[in-house]
Formats: structure tokens, C-alpha cells, sequence
């Protein structure tokens, strides 16, 4: 009998505090990812992205364990979120303009003849609509500040404000990529208030300004 991991205990990225932001170095990450656009209230591609992605990582969970004898958690479900216009997803939220792409972090001794394995596996009965859109891509974003969120996703406006508006440029940091979230809660499951999501956004020393002459 193996020991499962968590990866939520053993990657410190994993970890944000409530109520306060973090500065924090996240390792390089591979991911099955999925990509869409709109409201993902009443997207139809939203929902078949989530039941294309969880047949997958499940697969490779078991196969992890039995062939390999590493049994894990499966990590939580995380999105990265954008929109032509970011005020459409800081300030007026309107999801209708919404981009994002879904993921499922998987180990990083997981090849990809597993996941070709994996993909077949879950294509063989009842095929997710959206299962050929899955893929397994490499996630880069070093430093980073996240915080805990409590609450409902339609409450995140005025944390975003203070990280994009006030904390991160107090730290003489920009913004860089897209804002992420890691659902450690299933929405699907859990009251809006009683939501846990962390809440990240990649940033990169602000330049210098140049010396005239």
C-alpha cells in the first residue's frame, strides 16, 4: 500500500491566507486544460469542459497507482480567466465576454503515452462531448500573488481592485498572464458563501525607469 499524496500539503502554491495577499514562487506545472468563452453560469461549453476533464484525470490517477504504484488526490479544478477588455472581468463582470481556459494539474511523472492512454480510456463508453479538446500543457508563472477568498465568486470584484490597483504596485510589481483560480471548494456542491478560492495573479519586477541621457 502506497501512500496517496495531496499535492495541496506538498506545493506551497497550494497555500494562500485569507484575508491578506502573498508573494509566492510557483513551480513550473503541467496541466490537462481545456479551453472556452462566455458566462460559465450558462455556458453549455463550461459544464461539458468539467465532464470532459474529470474522466481523464481519474484515468491517470489509476493508472499512476497501478502500474506505477504512486497513488494521489486529484488536485483541485482551476481556470484561468481574461477577457479583449479586463475591466469586463475586474470591474462590470460581464461574462459574456469572458475567455478561460480549465485545468486539472497532474504529476509531473505522468508521460504521454499515459495521457494518449487516458484520453482512449475515457473516449471508449459514453465519449465526453468535449473530451478531443483536452491536452496536456506545461504552465509557467514563477512569482505570483494570491489570497484566500471566502465567498461568493460574484464577490471577488473588490479583492481584484485591491490586489490589481493597490497592493501590486505598492510592491513596485506588474501584472503579467492571466488571472487564475483554484477552486479548493466545488462550486457545484458548496454554498456561495461558503466558497474557498484562491485567488492569483503572476507579476514581474516593475522596470526601472530610464535614465535620460
Amino acid at each position: 500500500m502506497t501512500d496517496k499524496i495531496d499535492f495541496r500539503k506538498t506545493i506551497d502554491a497550494y497555500r494562500a491566507p485569507p484575508g491578506r495577499f502573498r508573494i509566492v514562487d510557483v513551480p513550473d506545472l503541467r496541466y490537462l486544460m481545456i479551453d472556452g468563452h462566455g458566462d460559465p453560469n450558462t455556458s453549455p461549453a463550461f459544464t461539458t469542459a468539467v465532464e470532459a476533464l474529470y474522466p481523464v484525470a481519474y484515468k491517470l490517477k489509476f493508472a499512476s497507482k497501478r502500474y506505477l504504484g504512486r497513488d494521489y488526490v486529484v488536485p483541485p479544478l482551476e481556470g484561468l480567466w481574461w477577457a479583449d477588455d479586463m475591466a469586463a472581468f475586474t470591474t462590470s463582470r460581464d461574462k459574456s465576454l469572458w475567455n478561460w481556459t480549465l485545468l486539472l494539474m497532474v504529476p509531473d511523472w505522468i508521460d504521454r503515452a499515459m495521457f494518449d492512454a487516458a484520453i482512449g480510456q475515457a473516449g471508449a463508453k459514453n465519449k465526453p462531448v468535449r473530451l478531443d479538446d483536452i491536452r496536456l500543457e506545461p504552465l509557467s508563472e514563477g512569482r505570483c500573488v494570491q489570497t484566500l477568498h471566502v465567498g461568493s465568486f460574484d464577490d471577488e470584484a473588490a479583492v481584484l481592485a485591491d490586489l490589481h490597483d493597490e497592493f501590486i504596485p505598492a510592491q513596485g510589481l506588474r501584472m503579467t498572464g492571466r488571472h487564475h483560480e483554484i477552486y479548493l471548494s466545488d462550486f457545484r456542491r458548496v454554498a456561495p458563501d461558503r466558497r474557498r478560492t484562491i485567488l492569483r495573479q503572476p507579476v514581474t519586477a516593475e522596470a526601472a525607469p530610464s535614465k535620460p541621457g
